[in-house]
């Protein structure tokens, strides 16, 4: 995580985090682009070089702004967008549009037309309906796309419901019910307005075994051994998707390789037995490339100790950047940044500053005494947090700083309340 302590303060990736928090402001979003670099480097070492034929998608939706997707670019990576902002943005980085996979469970019209319009290099389709949208819009536009399905291969995953994507009740995915899947598969086989490459599946996120990913993998490859013996039709595609868990508190992180490994032997076996061509392998990391390589800072205000209750310590954020702890319990840690050799003396929750009992960071959390004014840096906070953000109460959405080596620069500025009256009107009616 680039993280080191000097003098009792916090330094990340080579920058006083207290001078960041006086220069840009709190709260902060801090990016470090050593860390990113080092994520992009082992996705190349662990599976793109490892393996021929394969992609590395980055998924978008844990966070996206131009300057993120330009080293995404530079890195050689594709990408994952789920939505016409998400494209827009990857396409104002002067993102290669063929290196652009358009995914999501519900695609508007518009951002379907934007999609055909500048030529991404896949669309993942989600659902039945979605085929004939996309023909019609494919007709329109006398242009043929490139597509795979996404499919629901049945399998649940350990990790919380709310980021779990691939068991059978899930709104993401078609199901593989027997009268549903083929006419679809046929029905993309017979278009003449797109080019159906294979499957796509995703089980899951913040996951740290590869079990469902076999399991998964092992449905996937039935459906493609299937379409093959009815259609003689071979996938030159396969999508795996991502989920790889990386560390909030305590948790040990495995490497690409871990996961994907597994899979890539198991997919060359299969192929080779059924005597057809290893089709392209594509993987769709999100967290684990930004996750741990953001961190956010606050500063301490309001201070409430109800003894042999509770202390209360009240930052100048909370589920308005990070709405994770509230939806669904995420934990996190934390350190003081200007005192970051203090010991922990006590064991406090740290809360957000919105009207809401459910706004709170971190619970019984242990730190140094603290007092207003103070810098407490909370890690692990890259992915989900700006994605997620919201103007509830109000509340601007906070700037983002990138550091690398001691230097920093903003990545996107400061919300002000200007801001947020920049869309109102006045109908007068």
């Amino acid at each position: 995580m680039c993280m080191e302590i000097r003098d009792n303060t916090l330094y990340f990736d080579g920058c006083d985090t207290t001078a960041l928090a006086k220069t840009y402001g709190t709260p902060l979003y801090a990016y470090s682009q050593t860390a990113l670099e080092d994520r992009f480097r082992a996705l190349h070492t662990e599976f793109l070089d490892k393996w021929e034929n394969t992609r590395a998608a980055y998924a978008a939706k844990a966070f996206c702004t131009p300057a993120l997707l330009r080293l995404v670019k530079d890195a050689g990576l594709c990408v994952d967008v789920v939505s016409g902002g998400e494209l827009t943005c990857a396409l104002s980085a002067d993102f290669p549009a063929e290196r652009i996979e358009f995914n999501g469970n519900n695609k508007l019209p518009a951002e379907l037309e934007l999609a055909v319009e500048s030529g991404v290099g896949r669309i993942i389709i989600d659902g039945l309906q979605e085929l004939s949208l996309l023909e019609s819009i494919c007709a329109r536009k006398g242009k043929k796309m490139k597509v795979l399905y996404r499919v629901t291969p049945g399998v649940k995953a350990d990790t919380h419901d709310y980021i779990i994507t691939g068991k059978k009740d899930s709104k993401f995915g078609i199901p593989l019910d027997e009268d549903i899947i083929y006419p679809a598969i046929k029905a993309a086989i017979d278009s003449p307005w797109v080019d159906l490459l294979g499957l796509h599946f995703h089980v899951g996120s913040q996951l740290f075994e590869v079990r469902p990913y076999l399991e998964a993998l092992e449905v996937v490859l039935g459906l493609v051994k299937e379409t093959w013996t009815r259609y003689h039709f071979a996938m030159t595609e396969l999508n795996v998707g991502g989920g790889f868990g990386i560390c909030y508190t305590d948790e040990v992180p495995k490497g690409y390789g871990w996961y994907l490994d597994p899979l890539m032997e198991r997919i060359d076996t299969f192929f080779r037995d059924l005597g057809l061509p290893r089709p392209a392998v594509v993987t769709e990391p999100g967290r684990s490339v930004v996750g741990e390589a953001g961190i956010t800072l606050y500063t301490v205000g309001s201070i409430k100790d109800i003894p042999g209750v509770r202390k209360y310590v009240s930052v100048d954020g909370g589920m308005t950047d990070n709405i994770r702890p509230a939806l669904y319990q995420a934990k996190y840690r934390a350190i003081a940044a200007n005192k970051a050799e203090a010991p922990a003396t006590e064991t406090v929750t740290v809360c957000g500053k919105c009207c809401e009992s459910g706004d709170v960071l971190l619970r019984d959390a242990a730190l140094p005494t603290l007092e207003a004014g103070d810098t407490l840096a909370v890690f692990s906070t890259g992915a989900y947090g700006y994605s997620m953000a919201s103007n509830y109460n109000s509340n601007p959405i906070p700037a983002v700083a990138l550091v690398k080596e001691g230097r920093s620069g903003l990545m996107v500025r400061r919300q002000t309340w200007e801001d947020l009256l920049a869309t109102s009107c006045n109908p007068g009616l």
